[in-house]
């Protein structure tokens, strides 16, 4: 049968194959890499990046350090406004979580339920009750509550200062084009990284945790409300102008107002950040969930980590499920206002009871050791499916070949490489793409990373980075083309990619570990899930999202299910292909630095090390590297789409 195309406007004859831009930009790569190859091969003919071209920042950092660790009990900066911080930290943390001691896990179940009612209705307030128990049960009510604690102080003050950063933006231009790097340096900076800074100034403990978690969370709540203020109905603010009202009256009264849906959805994102990053934070003396995870993990004790880290799990669903159903139902006629002073006197009824029954403290007879069985089950697994199994393999034995087979090919190919050659790919790969400017960042960025004496680890972050994208996609597409086909696909899917996306990244090291051991391959695979629903659903989402025209057309020349696809919905579904390949790019990197926990090493191994022995010049160089792969990673996959929306505008 004929070939389908998707219905795109035709020309009268394709044009000559040197008036393609991408041929004529391969052509000119082509003649430049023949003038500029074998210079660069004479005069720098070694694979690694030249000492010459290294500056060395250690000695810098080093003296920084040493200044801030001799001045942390002196200097008035650290007397009179860093140790106030530090203080109001302690006290406020400290205030929350004995407020929820006192009001005992029956009060803080009740609590919960009613709000989740108030907000989202029966089924949620019957969901939050279970989590809240199931928190207990699994005897991890106190270091819930201390989670519990840290994050409404650290959730409260990322609000209001990304609150105050999106308002100054959202009304400012030049705010706005100031902050806008700022704020993207901020999002792309692995979460280890911002550990380091704010142990040197405050120290190990509570205050360094809170801190950390509001510089991570706090740019989600400034770009929704900058975005929510600039987006405000322009007829609605000139009628509002026309009254004659002041521009303090204008933001009260109309933009905060017509933003209502974006602040709640940087709350959201807030809150979902803040509980990532506090768990992190259990590394620098948090405590909490996270610490547990931690603590396991040091020890791979897998049953004690995953017995708290479901707790972390069943928190992050609540919280996303609460504020989400809260921005969803924003402005629906709901229950009166009366109903939450019902809803407190009930609370307040049964925290009272609880106390007076003496239910402050979970029973411990009541909790289930599931640490026990876990690692029964992991030991039974080691004995029987780490290797050895007939035909398949087993789990270390995959692990294994994917190391030797995959990674560390991809590893010694790309340290193999002269490192002027990577340049001219990286730069090759972001002008295909986009434009020169697009390829001029990409290779200052990659040049940076040499430039800072760390190309050969780096590589080996990108080797992973890139093997784990691969294997992301692979599944990825394979998966949102099954979902965007099939309706039933569909809803079998959205539950597991719901949990799947509001897990924080912490705990997807527990099942690697139980399943792969050690490594780099598992930190490969923790990225891998990690990134895959957020690639499943937008794949799903862009299918979903072509043209019905375009499918009935396709349908009535008789093109089978396979041709539609292939030659219609991928092709008008590419702004969105793109995007899942970006997103999953990004996700990848901040979960393969995270793997430096499990043995992935390289730049990840790097941070922790340097925050496990106070060195900033180490944590530091190395997290800056991170920052800049990640805007060349960056760079390479995202320009396609802004310049194909630009050419559709």
């Amino acid at each position: 049968m004929a070939t389908i195309t998707a219905p795109t406007s035709q020309k009268a004859a394709p044009p000559g194959i040197l008036t393609h831009p991408a041929t004529r930009k391969l052509l000119t790569l082509a003649a430049l890499a023949a003038i500029l190859a074998p210079i660069a091969a004479t005069q720098w003919p070694g694979a690694t990046w030249p000492t010459a071209l290294t500056v060395d920042v250690s000695e810098p950092l080093g003296k920084a350090s040493d200044w801030i660790i001799d001045n942390r009990d002196t200097h008035p900066l650290f007397l009179y406004f860093f140790g106030h911080v530090s203080n109001v930290v302690v006290i406020a943390v400290r205030a929350v979580y004995l407020a929820l001691l006192a009001v005992g896990w029956a009060g803080v179940t009740a609590i919960g339920a009613l709000v989740a009612w108030r907000v989202a209705g029966v089924k949620l307030a019957a969901g939050t009750a279970a989590a809240f128990l199931a928190c207990g049960l699994l005897g991890m009510w106190v270091p819930t509550m201390q989670t519990l604690a840290l994050m409404v102080v650290a959730v409260l003050a990322s609000v209001a200062v990304g609150a105050l950063l999106g308002l100054a933006a959202g009304l400012s231009d030049r705010m706005d084009r100031v902050l806008r790097p700022v704020l993207d340096t901020m999002q792309v900076l692995p979460a280890f990284a911002y550990l380091l800074p704010v142990v040197l100034v405050f120290g190990i403990g509570v205050p360094a945790a809170v801190l950390a978690t509001v510089v991570y969370a706090a740019p989600p709540m400034a770009r929704l409300t900058s975005l929510g203020l600039r987006g405000a109905d322009k007829e609605v603010l000139e009628a509002v102008e026309s009254l004659g009202t002041t521009a303090r009256q204008r933001l009260l009264t109309a933009r905060i107002p017509l933003a209502r849906k974006e602040l709640l959805l940087g709350v959201n994102q807030t809150i979902m950040m803040a509980l990532s990053m506090a768990v992190i934070a259990s590394v620098i003396g948090a405590g909490g969930l996270g610490d547990r995870v931690y603590q396991a993990l040091a020890s791979v004790d897998v049953g004690a980590a995953l017995a708290a880290g479901i707790p972390i799990v069943l928190l992050a669903v609540v919280l996303d499920r609460v504020t989400g159903a809260a921005g969803e139902r924003l402005g629906e006629a709901g229950k009166s206002p009366v109903t939450w002073l019902y809803a407190l006197v009930v609370a307040a009824a049964v925290a009272l009871a609880g106390r007076l029954a003496g239910f402050l403290d979970w029973p411990d007879g009541w909790e289930l050791n599931i640490a026990e069985p876990v690692n029964r089950a992991v030991d039974w697994m080691t004995a029987h499916l780490y290797s050895g199994v007939p035909v398949v393999g087993g789990t270390a034995d995959w692990a294994a070949h994917f190391t030797s087979w995959v990674l560390n090919p991809l590893r010694d190919g790309l340290q193999w490489l002269p490192w002027w050659s990577v340049l001219l790919i990286v730069a090759a790969l972001a002008w295909l793409i986009g434009t020169w400017r697009t390829a001029l960042t990409a290779v200052l960025a990659m040049a940076a990373i040499g430039v800072l004496g760390v190309w050969k680890p780096s590589l080996d972050t990108l080797s992973q980075v890139l093997a784990a994208v691969a294997v992301t996609l692979v599944i990825g597409f394979a998966t949102g083309v099954a979902a965007a086909r099939s309706d039933r696909v569909e809803r079998l899917l959205r539950p597991v990619l719901d949990v799947f996306q509001t897990m924080p990244q912490f705990v997807y090291l527990i099942p690697v570990v139980a399943l792969f051991g050690v490594g780099r391959a598992p930190a490969v695979a923790a990225a891998v899930v990690y990134a895959l629903p957020a690639v499943v659903r937008i794949t799903a989402q862009g299918l979903r999202q072509v043209d019905p025209a375009a499918m009935e057309s396709a349908r009535s020349l008789g093109a089978t299910g396979g041709q539609q696809l292939r030659q219609v919905q991928l092709p008008l579904a590419r702004p969105a292909l793109l995007l899942a390949v970006n997103q999953g790019v990004v996700l990848v990197l901040a979960v393969v630095i995270i793997g430096g926990l499990v043995g992935g090493g390289a730049l990840g191994y790097q941070v922790v090390f340097g925050l496990a022995q106070g060195d900033l010049a180490t944590g530091l160089v190395a997290g800056a590297a991170i920052v800049c792969l990640g805007l060349m990673l960056d760079r390479v996959t995202q320009p396609t789409e802004r310049r194909t929306t630009k050419k559709g505008a």
